[in-house]
């Protein structure tokens, strides 16, 4: 029997929470369920799209504060919003999306006999979303039929204070391709490439993704290594200021700030190796999608994401910041990325090891894991 399920993002711009709301819908549309799909935002900013068998409501909200006052009418106003459109689709289930979403969610269900499943889609150990939101968070999430996380540590967290509802891990799958003549990579395309020398980064350029440690370790390998390059695939609030930094040392044409694309992965096929420079993670899609496409992959050592990917028995290149702590960070990273600049066969071998990601975190389980949250809560066996 088709279920009747309603999920909530704030957007569907850019971000790797907004790419899996979309593709969360998208799959149980076309597996027959009526699923609803409502964002904050308008849909004047998606860059993610919908299947047309999926009801959307843009409510239109997401309009910047100006002071404490006007911070709490503006969220009174998307409550009572989100409480009015949630209500109207009927839902069986509930499903939310990202910190300040869940808060907003579990406030507008809070008369509606649904299941409501909260999704956290960062590290809150490490994300800091305000002290007013961090206290409404602590006070809604008990309230969440279950709780999505995407690794044990960020589980082990939670746990200290939400002792009495479920808490499920489900990492994130690899990205479907969004254009369908994409093909899977295989061993043999990876071997039979040409030689590249382009570095990939990819994600949005905010702090926390820290691609000006990115920039700082490629500044020192520059003039040592001329042919290569490195692009960054994203946009964010820290492009004037990550391309202030190119400019000023005179790194235009070795560093390109290539902006957002819609098919990541007819560029990653061109690379030799990604990075990803993050301060902290949730579950980096961008790294998952980096290692299907056969890339070497590097990144920080994260206390959540990478180094869970790496536990999977996947070669992620992990550089140990607190082991090394005199060192900067990116002169840390410069090391690393020099070393293997210089070796390609390793650059291959790692590649080809990459691949085993699509089976380990393939769509197919992301979405068994769920499906079998979603009955759980429907049944009323969440406790």
């Amino acid at each position: 029997m088709p279920r009747r399920l309603t999920i909530t993002v704030p957007s569907l711009s850019l971000g790797g929470a907004e790419g899996v709301a979309a593709m969360m819908a998208n799959h149980w549309a076309q597996a027959g369920d009526a699923v609803t799909l409502i964002t904050l935002d308008s849909s004047e900013t998606d860059t993610f799209q919908l299947s047309e068998a999926v009801q959307r409501y843009e409510l239109a909200v997401m309009q910047d504060s100006k002071n404490l006052l006007q911070a709490v009418f503006n969220n009174r106003q998307r409550v009572r919003r989100l409480q009015e459109v949630i209500a109207a689709s009927e839902p069986d289930v509930v499903i939310s999306l990202t910190d300040r979403m869940n808060v907003l969610t579990l406030l507008a269900t809070r008369k509606l006999n649904r299941p409501v499943l909260i999704s956290e889609r960062s590290d809150p150990r490490h994300h800091p979303i305000g002290r007013l939101w961090s206290y409404l968070r602590k006070k809604t999430y008990p309230r969440a039929t279950a709780l999505v996380v995407q690794t044990e540590g960020v589980a082990d967290f939670c746990k200290q204070w939400m002792k009495g509802t479920p808490i499920e891990v489900i990492p994130n799958a690899v990205p479907t391709p969004r254009s369908p003549d994409i093909p899977v990579v295989t061993e043999q395309m990876v071997l039979s490439r040409p030689p590249s020398h382009i570095i990939y980064g990819m994600g949005r350029l905010s702090y926390e993704k820290g691609f000006d440690r990115l920039i700082d370790a490629f500044s020192n390998l520059a003039e040592k290594f001329p042919n290569w390059k490195l692009r960054i695939l994203g946009e964010g609030p820290l492009r004037e200021s990550l391309q202030a930094t190119i400019d000023e040392r005179g790194l235009q044409e070795q560093i390109e700030l290539t902006g957002w694309v819609e098919d990541p992965e007819l560029h990653l096929d061109q690379g030799a190796l990604f990075v990803l420079p993050s301060r902290y993670e949730g579950f980096p899609n961008a790294l998952l999608q980096a290692m299907s496409r056969g890339l070497a992959c590097i990144s920080f050592d994260c206390e959540s994401g990478p180094a869970d990917i790496a536990q999977e028995g996947l070669q992620v290149i992990i550089v140990h910041t607190k082991k090394f702590s005199k060192f900067s960070p990116s002169y840390q990273l410069a090391l690393m990325m020099e070393a293997i600049m210089e070796d390609e066969s390793f650059r291959k071998e790692t590649a080809i090891n990459s691949l085993q990601v699509t089976e380990r975190f393939s769509t197919s389980r992301y979405f068994q894991a769920w499906d079998e949250l979603i009955q759980t809560a429907l049944s009323g066996k969440a406790n």
